[in-house]
C-alpha cells in the first residue's frame, strides 16, 4: 500500500520499523522521531479490518480490560486533586461508567 491510502493514526511497516501516519508524508516511528515517507514507498498495513486481536473483536478492547485500566486512572487523579474537586471527579467518573454500559 501507498502511504496516501492508509488514514491518520494507522499503523505500518517500513523498512523493518513500525510507524504511525502523522501527515501527508509523514509518520512518526513508535522508537521515536518523525520521517517524510517517499510517494514511491510500498508498505506493510499493521492494522488491517478483520484481523483478530485479544478482545476477540477487531479494534476492540475487553470492557473489563477498560474498566480496571480506568479504575487506576481514577485513582491516581483522586489523590492528586483537592478535597474541593473530589465531587466532580466522583461525578466525571459516573458518567464515564454509564457510558460503557
Amino acid at each position: 500500500m501507498k502511504l496516501q491510502h492508509f488514514a491518520i493514526g494507522e499503523r505500518f511497516e517500513y523498512e523493518g520499523l513500525v510507524f504511525v501516519k502523522t501527515g501527508p508524508l509523514t509518520a512518526s516511528s513508535e522508537q521515536g522521531g518523525q520521517r517524510i515517507i517517499p510517494r514511491y514507498a510500498i508498505l506493510k498495513p499493521l492494522d488491517l479490518p478483520g484481523t483478530d486481536n485479544e478482545a476477540g473483536t477487531p479494534g476492540k478492547l475487553a470492557e473489563s480490560t477498560v474498566k480496571s485500566a480506568f479504575q487506576a486512572f481514577y485513582q491516581t487523579c483522586s489523590q492528586l486533586v483537592g478535597e474541593a474537586y473530589r465531587p466532580e471527579l466522583e461525578r466525571a467518573r459516573k458518567r464515564f461508567l454509564a457510558a460503557l454500559k
